[in-house]
């Protein structure tokens, strides 16, 4: 159960940060007080923000179960490796071999550092 919530943390983390680069991609921008209802109907952004929250508190409940040093590099080195396939998915960005070496090796390392906790 404790991994659950992490996958589902990195998973709103990662969904969340998405939908941020998607509220300001054209045809969308910024939300800002000089355009309050173009703010208001700028779905991306609001989502991603109530996810971003629903993100620290899935990580509160993983560090219930699991210790700080093992629960927060795997949720970050998650994110970011689930935030550079999803930007090349959805918007098309880069994923060069270097960036895909780059994640194995980051998920390589904190499988070492939770090596006794998984």
């Amino acid at each position: 159960m404790k991994w659950l919530v992490l996958a589902l943390g990195i998973l709103a983390n990662a969904a969340a940060s998405l939908l941020v680069k998607k509220a300001v991609t054209e045809p969308r921008r910024m939300p800002s007080l000089a355009d309050p209802i173009g703010a208001l109907l700028n779905w991306p952004f609001w989502v991603g923000l109530v996810l971003y929250g629903a993100t620290f508190l899935i990580y509160t409940a993983a560090l219930t179960k699991l210790p700080l040093n093992v629960a927060h590099p795997i949720l970050t080195s998650g994110a970011i490796a689930a935030v550079a396939l999803g930007s090349a998915v959805f918007f098309g960005e880069s994923l060069p071999w270097s960036t895909i070496a780059g994640i194995a090796l980051v998920i390589l390392g904190v499988a070492l550092i939770s090596l006794k906790t998984i």
